[in-house]
Order: C-alpha cells, then structure tokens, then sequence
C-alpha cells in the first residue's frame, strides 16, 4: 500500500490554549505562528473515539500535528471536511487509503492538500463556499478534521504502491466545475444556501514546500484510535455555550445562570462612594 512519509519532525512549543492531550496519538490544530487553536472536549465513547470542538479564526492558515505516543510507528489516515489530505479522494477513514507514517514516539506536522511528492496547498480556514470539498460538491463531513491512526502488520511480503496523488481541482469560485443535473436539484432542495455558506470550511491554499517520500507499510484492519475535531467559528461556539468572549453580549443573560461568568461571583460594578 502506498504510504507517504512527511517531512522532518519540529520541536514541540508551549500550549497557549487548551488542547486535549488524552488517547494513544494526539492531534492539535496550529496557527502559521504555532499557537494552537483551543480545543473543547466532549465526551469519548470508549477511548479509542475522541471528540472534541475547535475554534477556528476566518482567513488563518493552519496546519495539523500528530504526537505518536506508541512505540510502534503508525500509518495516519487523515481528513478534512471528509477529503483524504493525501490523494484528495472523499475518505472513509478505511486501512487501503493514502496514509503517512509516523515512527515511534515522534510527531510530525501536515500543513496541506498533497500535490505531488514535493509540495503541498496549505490549509486555511474559510466559509465554506470556498472550500475544497464544496469544489466536489461534498457537504458530508463539512468543518471536521478527522485522524484515523492504525498499527502495522507485520508482514514480508512485497508491498504494491498507489499512483501519484489526485490533480488538484478548480478552485471553488468563479472557475468551479459545472453541476449535473442532479448536483443542481440537490442543490436547489437545500435548506438554506446562505446558512451553509457561513459555515466554516478548509480552503485550498498556496503551494509551499513540504517534501515526501514513499515507503512500505501495510496497516491493521481497523484503526487503534480516531480523533475527531470539529472547528466552528467564535460566534457560533458561544451560541452553544462554549468559549464565550466576556465582551459578547449577543445572547440573552439569565439572571440565575449567567455563562459569561463560568460560575464565580464577578468583579461588583463602580460605584460613586459619598
């Protein structure tokens, strides 16, 4: 099976925002200045699922880093808005997809839409209208990165390899591909065209180095572990109670559960003492 190896690993920085750090690998979302986005956890369904929200920033650019806390090496199904980051193709987080491999302990850093062996498109994040995935018109897994990490099977036999990953596609805009017939009637029965557009999504960005090269590996049926991440814009977090800035002031108050103050008494307001 074709697999791709990334890059030279980078220095782990210090977290400025929260990020769950719980399972067998862990996954954070890192601004181009390596700060990473803050993470709100939910509940795991039986530790081997990890779920949890993302607050994603309209234009930033990002990138994903994986933690291989196993000392075996692993092979990294990995998806945004339900695209394999490799070949481009819809994922199903299935063992025969492209991978990259990650050796024990290690981490390495993906930065984008695999174009070739030498490059990548970065990843930003977007509204959706102008994501990659609405370039195909796939609205199945819109605003989740997705990480499915498998063991090896030890196995000594020759391994075949998978072409050169998918071509790019035109760019969602002006130049999108043509709708069929029924990518028209789908669209016209959706329920709201301009409540989809402000939905975040992963735009196809610059072209930027990032070399890789291929080698052998045959992964485990099932995966060991998945992380899910679903990313969501400020506003709409705080519309679900999660991560509100103390400046907003768009939702109704409670005089009984005000969520703005998580819970402990506030500063008491100025007043003019006689």
């Amino acid at each position: 099976m074709l697999v791709l190896a990334g890059g030279l690993g980078l220095c782990a920085v210090s977290a400025q925002a929260r990020v769950w750090s719980e399972g067998p690998v862990t996954v954070e979302v890192l601004d181009d200045q390596e700060r990473p986005f803050e993470q709100f956890p939910v509940a795991a369904t039986d530790g081997t699922v990890l779920r949890a929200y993302l607050q994603a920033q309209r234009g930033a650019p990002y990138h994903i880093r994986v933690h291989n806390h196993s000392g075996q090496r692993v092979g990294l199904v990995i998806a945004v808005d339900g695209r394999n980051i490799v070949s481009g193709e819809k994922s199903d987080l299935a063992r025969g997809e492209a991978m990259y491999i990650l050796g024990p302990w290690a981490q390495d850093e993906y930065q984008g839409w695999r174009s070739n062996l030498a490059t990548v498109n970065e990843f930003y994040f977007t509204d959706w209208r102008d994501s990659y995935a609405e370039a195909f018109g796939d609205r199945s897994a819109r605003g989740v990165i997705a990480v499915a990490a498998f063991y090896e099977r030890e196995v000594n036999r020759p391994l075949r390899l998978y072409g050169e990953a998918a071509s790019p596609p035109v760019a969602a805009g002006a130049n999108a591909p043509a709708q069929s017939g029924a990518d028209q009637a789908r669209s016209s029965a959706a329920p709201s065209a301009k409540a989809r557009d402000a939905q975040p999504g992963t735009g196809y960005g610059e072209r930027r180095s990032d070399p890789a090269r291929r080698v052998q590996f045959q992964a485990q049926n099932q995966p060991f572990t998945q992380v899910f991440l679903k990313y969501e814009w400020p506003e709409t977090l705080c519309r679900r109670g999660i991560s509100c800035e103390r400046s907003s002031r768009a939702r109704a108050h409670n005089r009984f559960w005000d969520e703005d103050s998580d819970g402990f008494a506030p500063p008491p307001p100025v007043r003019a003492y006689r």
